[in-house]
């Protein structure tokens, strides 16, 4: 089935992207006529998304103003800890307006329309993208039993032999998912703050939820955290999209 929602998490605060990430949040990113995040939300509204929820907190007047441009569109959702969290509980504070399945991005994603379009086609309830190598550095390594996650982590001697490609970011997550990554956050959050909804969340999820994993070998995608994430989407990534 098709989601008709979104939601991209956009609190994080850049501090890897140094004085460029304290003056926009990443999504305002511009590599061609746009913020980068105006572009992710054409896409998915391409592919049938009616309501995207956005997860704002480092900058969020930013966000505030572009929801002034589509209010019937577009959802705010602001995470006051966003200093002292990670992207697990931004996802978390967003869990009531997220009742039905949704597309989870990044609001630092540049990507191909069709991995959009593979994760609304695929017939999987939930769906984790995957790509082969990128060679960007600071790569998340996905590992597989069948299609299925069991782990991830930035080091790839960390997981077992079968490591079906790197995380890009873009997961479909359907209603029952989302119950579990809600109580996994319920229950971690208060001592772990700063879990991430990936390697935190979809894997402690599959522990006991099947997450199956697709991959797109030659996706062109990319995420920018760093200065050399924006120089390899600005001279390699985004002209191919």
């Amino acid at each position: 089935m098709k989601a008709k929602l979104a939601c991209i998490l956009a609190a994080g605060m850049g501090t890897r992207l140094g004085k460029r990430g304290r003056q926009c949040p990443k999504g305002f990113l511009e590599l061609g006529t746009r913020p980068i995040i105006e572009e992710s939300m054409e896409k998915l509204r391409s592919v049938g998304i009616e309501r995207i929820v956005i997860v704002t907190g480092h900058l969020a007047h930013y966000y505030e103003k572009l929801a002034t441009e589509s209010p019937h569109q577009i959802i705010l959702v602001h995470n006051p800890r966003f200093d002292y969290t990670g992207s697990l509980a931004s996802l978390y504070e967003a869990w009531s307006v997220l009742k039905e399945p949704y597309l989870l991005l990044e609001s630092d994603l540049i990507y191909e329309k069709r991995a959009v379009e593979i994760c609304q086609e695929d017939p999987s309830a939930d769906l984790v993208l995957v790509s082969g190598p990128t060679g960007a550095g600071d790569e998340v390594y996905v590992e597989t039993r069948g299609s299925n996650l069991v782990s991830m982590s930035k080091k790839s001697e960390d997981l077992g032999s079968n490591i079906l490609g790197e995380f890009v970011g873009i997961t479909k997550v359907s209603r029952n998912l989302h119950r579990e990554l809600m109580a996994l956050a319920e229950h971690r959050l208060a001592d772990e703050p700063r879990l991430c909804y990936e390697t935190d969340g979809l894997v402690g999820c599959a522990a006991t939820h099947p997450v199956p994993c697709r991959l797109i070998p030659d996706l062109q995608w990319a995420e920018i955290d760093t200065e050399q994430h924006l120089h390899r989407a600005l001279s390699t990534v985004y002209p191919r999209l």
